[in-house]
């Protein structure tokens, strides 16, 4: 039986579901399965840990000052790292990294490599991104046993049962992110590879959608299938028709998500080293065969300030946080163990870091501007636009400090403006599935998925999710009850719901963009964000 978790009110203010996720996945625990260190006790680890990668620079470096700024940021919740840098900072296993991208090739050798690769991955609390666009389509020859290939879809189910088998040990459930090429032979089989409920579900899927064929769909044109093995077409499809295919699935169940893979290579930073064609199970960051990053995000709530009785953004702060946390993610690329030598040589070389942000619906909330407004993409466009500038800034200065990424003289920066960068990527928007929890905001810059729903990311339970703002007005306006909460969370929505008023239902739910579910088929649950 685990011990409670205990929060010091006055130095860290977590939400009860907070404790529950801490307690269940990322505090310490001994042999016997008891918890062994508190929050605090966690963000020290880390800070600890993450501070004493200065010395590696600077041997005199003051690494206890560092260690309270890094302290300070985590516990005061305006930035989070991903979760096996939470888990794992200061600990045997030290794996820091959420993100991890493996190539496979059109040979069982090379397939079952892999499978052993994202095995050790996933072990370690990462997540892994894979392009099955060299596989043979199925019925394809096999020269060598004289037989029939099965196909990418039919491996796909191979890297899904390896990755339950490590889920069933682990504290984090493994993740994966599958990508097929639009020209490849068996697309129509990868794009309803999701439809049957149960099936894959360690992976995300997506399609990689080129330039050529968006021409083709706008144009109403055929569209050539073509085997990976000969080069080959083997099969003409009306693009127009194929495009529909994948539209209707994502309506349906939320997959096969799409990446534009000629837009994604044309901002590769280093297009000498290879071609980008998968992404992290997310999808949010597109990497480099045996590449990995680290990501972090900043918590909007966090970075605002009350002026006159409204909220205001709170520029300094978010500049000096971006400042901080560029550094934090860079110190971790240097006392990372990394579960393989391809991936340490090719991380250290590129030094991808991916900062984004949390909280951006609870923000809108914070300033009275409604999430699917005119104000509200000015607002963003806004924040981002400082949040790029000042990150690349900061990747600029740690660039004077510690020099630039090693790979820097085979980049795109080298060959046309110059720029010293200490990181090849800065900025990354990931979906904040877990550390949004921990953070008690939004996740993302998606807007709420519902008021109250059930958010499932423990193995064993789910989490009632209850946005505060609703709570704290339901409370004061006497119409909270346990009854009402379980309603919304089985309905999903609050518009039909009798006993709550209509001006909060306008204020609270369209201010927020609440959207209760992304799929025709919604359940008022949330059970696909992994991270």
């Amino acid at each position: 039986m685990t011990e409670k978790v205990t929060v010091n009110q006055q130095g860290l203010s977590l939400s009860l579901n907070a404790r529950l996720v801490l307690e269940k996945r990322y505090l310490k625990r001994d042999t016997s399965g008891c918890t062994v260190e508190s929050p605090e006790d966690m963000f020290r680890r880390i800070a600890k840990n993450i501070a004493s990668a200065d010395l590696l620079y600077n041997e005199r470096a003051d690494v206890v000052s560092r260690e309270e700024q890094f302290y300070n940021l985590l516990t005061s919740l305006r930035f989070l790292p991903n979760s096996p840098t939470l888990m794992n900072a200061g600990r045997d296993l030290q794996q820091l990294f959420g993100c991890f991208v493996l190539p496979i090739e059109d040979s069982i050798e090379s397939i079952f490599d892999t499978v052993k690769r994202a095995a050790l991955i996933h072990k370690s609390g990462g997540g892994t991104g894979f392009s099955f666009s060299r596989i043979r389509p199925k019925n394809d020859m096999v020269s060598t046993s004289g037989g029939c290939a099965s196909g990418p879809v039919s491996f796909m189910k191979v890297f899904n049962e390896a990755t339950e088998a490590i889920n069933q040990g682990g504290f984090r459930r493994g993740a994966n992110m599958a990508v097929l090429r639009i020209d490849h032979p068996d697309i129509l089989d990868f794009i309803k590879a999701k439809q049957v409920e149960g099936v894959l579900t360690n992976f995300n899927i997506s399609v990689g959608i080129t330039d050529k064929f968006m021409q083709a769909v706008e144009k109403n044109e055929a569209f050539p299938l073509i085997n990976p093995r000969t080069n080959a077409v083997v099969k003409i499809l009306t693009a127009r028709d194929l495009f529909e295919q994948i539209v209707h699935s994502a309506w349906e169940n939320g997959e096969p998500g799409v990446l534009f893979l000629d837009t994604i290579n044309a901002a590769n930073p280093t297009p000498i080293l290879g071609e980008i064609e998968g992404t992290n199970p997310c999808g949010e960051q597109p990497l480099l065969p045996f590449e990995a990053c680290v990501l972090g995000s900043i918590n909007l709530t966090k970075m605002t300030t009350l002026q006159n009785g409204k909220y205001e953004i709170d520029w300094g702060c978010l500049e000096k946080t971006i400042h901080l946390a560029v550094r934090f993610l860079d110190n971790i690329i240097d006392i990372n163990k990394y579960p393989l030598p391809q991936i340490e040589h090719l991380t250290k070389g590129n030094r991808k870091i991916g900062l984004g942000i949390m909280g951006l619906a609870d923000l809108f909330i914070q300033l009275g501007i409604s999430y699917d407004s005119e104000k509200a993409v000015q607002c963003t466009n806004e924040i981002m636009r400082f949040f790029s500038q000042k990150a690349n800034y900061a990747s600029v200065k740690l660039a004077e400090e510690r020099g630039v990424f090693p790979n820097y003289q085979k980049s795109s920066y080298a060959q046309k403006n110059g720029t010293r960068f200490r990181n090849a990527t800065r900025t990354t928007i990931a979906p904040t599935g877990t550390i949004s929890i921990i953070a008690d905001c939004s996740s993302g810059i998606e807007p709420l998925f519902a008021i109250a729903y059930i958010r499932h990311v423990l193995v064993d339970s789910g989490l009632t999710e209850i946005h505060p703002l609703f709570e704290h007005i339901a409370k004061t306006r006497g119409f909270y009850s346990e009854r009402l909460i379980e309603e919304i969370s089985r309905k999903g929505s609050i518009q039909k719901i009798q006993g709550i008023p209509e001006e909060v239902k306008k204020n609270i739910y369209y201010r927020a963009g609440c959207f209760s579910g992304t799929t025709g088929k919604n359940t008022g649950n949330l059970s696909k964000t992994h991270r």
